[in-house]
């Protein structure tokens, strides 16, 4: 006998909401995949941000470390007395092609030095207050861009996404989240760039962890000194929305070619939706490298304002502007690009792995 559930006396055929339609086989079309991702619940977004941030964090550390250093002045005026910044100085003469691998030559190398001279456990500095920091961050971060996406498509384009759409919550979410999380960052660069060994040998210490980090920061600086470098992280906004709606665009293409199969009637199998998922990860990578080569300098900048202040007390850059002309006057345009080898070589897998692990956990659970 088959049981059926009919409408409601006061309910019209119209009110009945029925399930998508399928592709032939029984597996969802295209059509399907875009509502799931309006389906979803927000917690879902915010769940799977946080733990694709941490599995992206974790598994690149190491890379992180060394941007850090190559990006504050302590360690570039180290360098500079080096064999290595020679070579890079002699890279002009021998071609970029040779210049591009003593780049990648210089990344390895620091990565070597700080394990012979600081042990292991060096390459991962850091990495609890910047997992305190990503899981927080990606959470919000994910959370407030979908939840404003469709907030700002609902209310503004009838329910319709376009690019000025994810342009506007990509922005919305970058300052939420730049705000609530950057007093994490500051004490992750500050410990990152902790002095361990002076000229006698001696080691030296400032900060003995992350809570004293804070105490220190809070008792000399005030609570003004927790927010040092927020108006680049604002100016770092340009980069996470260009990200952002990127991604889409491309994400909107591998929609259009599974759109297409399901028009033709193709049967979409397990292999599809791997290499569609492998496709869409890939994507968050090359949205990553683009947005990245376009606005970097803000990152050197962000990170030299989150330096400690000098032995007097005092900050050696007087804001944003000034910090931008003082690196420009004093060490050239280059140095606005310090780090930018490891730091692409952390941040296009790190968002391959982060947008991989949201994309797969946003669809498992819708």
């Amino acid at each position: 006998m088959t049981s059926s559930v009919a409408p409601s006396a006061t309910s019209s055929p119209a009110d009945v909401q029925l399930p998508p339609p399928l592709a032939p086989g029984g597996v969802a079309s295209a059509k399907t995949v875009d509502k799931v991702q309006s389906i979803s619940r927000p917690w879902v977004h915010f769940f799977a941000g946080g733990f694709g941030g941490m599995m992206g964090s974790i598994l690149t550390c190491p890379l992180d470390v060394v941007k850090t250093r190559l990006q504050s002045d302590f360690y570039s005026s180290q360098m500079q007395k080096g064999h290595l910044q020679n070579a890079l100085r002699d890279s002009r003469k021998i071609g970029h092609l040779r210049s591009i691998g003593l780049h990648f030559y210089e990344t390895f190398q620091i990565m070597v030095d700080v394990y012979k001279l600081e042990g292991g456990r060096a390459l991962f500095k850091g990495l609890g207050p910047n997992l305190v920091g990503v899981i927080p961050a990606r959470s919000i971060n994910f959370f407030t861009y979908n939840t404003g996406k469709t907030f700002v498509s609902t209310k503004f384009n009838n329910g319709e996404e376009a690019a000025w759409v994810n342009l506007t919550a990509a922005a919305i979410a970058g300052i939420t989240t730049s705000t609530a999380t950057n007093p994490i960052w500051l004490v992750k660069t500050r410990l990152q760039l902790d002095k361990q060994n002076s000229d006698t040998g001696v080691q030296k210490r400032q900060y003995k962890n992350s809570a004293d980090c804070v105490k220190q920061v809070y008792q000399k600086e005030g609570i003004k000194g927790l927010y040092r470098g927020l108006t680049a992280s604002y100016l770092g906004v340009v980069e996470s929305s260009l990200q952002w709606v990127l991604y889409e665009q491309m994400k909107s293409l591998i929609r259009q070619r599974e759109k297409l199969r399901d028009s033709l009637g193709v049967q979409s199998t397990t292999g599809d939706a791997f290499f569609e998922w492998l496709a869409k990860s890939g994507a968050a990578g090359v949205a990553k490298l683009s947005a990245s080569l376009l606005t970097y300098p803000h990152e050197v900048v962000r990170t030299r304002l989150r330096q400690r202040p000098l032995d007097n007390g005092k900050p050696k850059y007087n804001g944003l502007i000034n910090c931008f002309t003082t690196i420009w006057k004093d060490e050239g345009f280059i140095a606005l690009y310090g780090g930018l080898t490891p730091h692409l070589m952390r941040t296009v897998p790190n968002s391959i792995i982060m947008f991989g692990t949201w994309e797969f956990i946003v669809k498992l659970f819708s």
